[in-house]
């Protein structure tokens, strides 16, 4: 659990009234603890923050801000300053310049589920508030959903469900290391979940899903996946769509925007960009060598 910063802290006042924010968009759905990312930029002047139902990581995305909380104490926020919120808490501070914030909802079942997943005990999935310190760890991960986010979550639930997991482990301070493990999935478990993904590879697979399937825990998932095949499920993923839009585009005649979608893609120039990536062509030089 990360402990209340006690050096360049200024905590925010509770307001019984304030304003909650405005609902962001799901990453995270079907059942399980959705993690869920907005991006907001205010104008100056006071900023509030209702009671919060889930646990919130802000984290300072634009021009340095100046600005006053709590008893008049004033503040510079600059790119990568972070805010812990817990779950139950309000706030009010006031800017004295636009504001641009990458705000991560992180509910308490999500918190709980990466608690039990690192062998916590379930009355440390809890966070305490802490006000403009730094993490290079958390603002990568933050970083990355807000490229996700800006770019319409294009790595689907796979990616997402990972970085949610990550965040929820780091908030805990907790950091994710691997279990001292000397196999990977076992023969039967690597040809169910291999077989699975072949089979759905059109849809937006989740890490749940898929752990469910091999019979083992996420994060216990991951590592022996990993082990199995040298890449993450993600990365996995990605390799086999591509692989499977080649020969779609070698082979069915469709469309590269058809082709992109009966593979995985969320778009077509996520297809070529993930092309270019893996195989070093694009589709339009795939098709040009037909």
């Amino acid at each position: 659990m990360i402990a209340p910063s006690d050096q360049g802290s200024c905590s925010m006042t509770a307001v019984p009234n304030a304003v909650a924010p405005t609902a962001p968009m799901s990453v995270l759905r079907d059942g399980e603890p959705e993690l869920r990312v907005d991006i907001r930029t205010e104008p100056p002047g006071v900023v509030r923050l209702g009671e919060l139902p889930d646990n919130v990581l802000k984290v300072h995305a634009g021009a340095p801000v100046r600005g006053t909380c709590g008893m008049g104490r004033r503040f510079l926020y600059t790119r990568g300053d972070l805010d812990i919120f817990p779950a139950g808490s309000s706030g009010v501070w006031e800017d004295e310049d636009p504001s641009t914030s990458v705000f991560l909802m992180v509910p308490p079942a999500l918190l709980g589920k990466a608690a039990a997943e690192v062998g916590l005990e379930p009355e440390r999935a809890r966070l305490d508030p802490r006000y403009q310190f730094r993490s290079p760890q958390l603002e990568h991960i933050a970083w990355a959903l807000e490229a996700e986010f800006r770019a319409g979550f294009p790595g689907g639930r796979l990616y997402t469900d990972s970085l949610g997991m990550a965040l929820a482990v780091q908030l805990l301070g907790h950091p994710q290391t691997q279990p001292a493990i000397r196999r990977g999935l076992s023969r039967r478990q690597f040809q169910r979940v291999t077989g699975y993904i072949e089979a759905h590879l059109a849809e937006n697979l989740s890490l749940a899903r898929l752990s469910a399937i091999a019979g083992l825990s996420a994060s216990h998932f991951r590592v022996l996946f990993k082990r199995t095949t040298g890449l993450t499920v993600h990365a996995y993923v990605v390799r086999r769509r591509v692989e499977r839009a080649r020969v779609l585009l070698e082979q069915s005649g469709l469309p590269a925007v058809q082709v992109a979608l009966e593979a995985g893609f969320s778009h077509q120039s996520h297809m070529a960009r993930c092309m270019r990536d893996i195989l070093g062509m694009t589709p339009k030089d795939i098709s040009r060598a037909i």
